[in-house]
């Protein structure tokens, strides 16, 4: 067993589509209508044929609520694996991401926290060799 997909609530389809591939560079892999939405996925340029990310319509009630207390209580919705937080966390910066957390060693690990322009928070990781 793999994991084949993972969904992120975005609050613009379109928004999202732009940050995720021209900002962070992510592969447009999937962008099918779906009525008045898309199956709209990207996947790493690194593994184009792995886990896509599913940057899916936030229109469920329970969603916004859920987004909301995730952001009000600074946690990522999800994590990306990075070779160095410090060099990506300049790069995005210097793209114009906001950052709620800067780069932090925690244990084996440095994170960083931005924004996604979508109505989340995601956490880039690079795990120590």
């Amino acid at each position: 067993m793999r994991i084949n997909l993972a969904s992120l609530f975005v609050d613009d389809q379109e928004r999202a589509m732009r940050f995720y591939t021209e900002v962070l560079g992510f592969r447009l892999k999937h962008d099918v209508p779906v009525g008045a939405d898309r199956w709209l996925t990207v996947v790493s340029p690194q593994d184009p044929d792995g886990t896509e990310l599913l940057l899916e319509p936030s229109g469920h009630r329970a969603v916004q609520p859920f987004k909301q207390a995730l952001v009000e209580d600074g946690i990522p919705a999800i994590s990306f694996a990075v070779d160095d937080v410090a060099a990506e966390y300049e790069r995005l910066r210097g793209l114009g991401v906001h950052f709620t957390q800067e780069p932090v060693e925690v244990g084996p690990v440095t994170v960083a926290v931005f924004h996604d322009t979508c109505g989340n928070l995601i956490q880039i990781a690079q795990h120590a060799a």
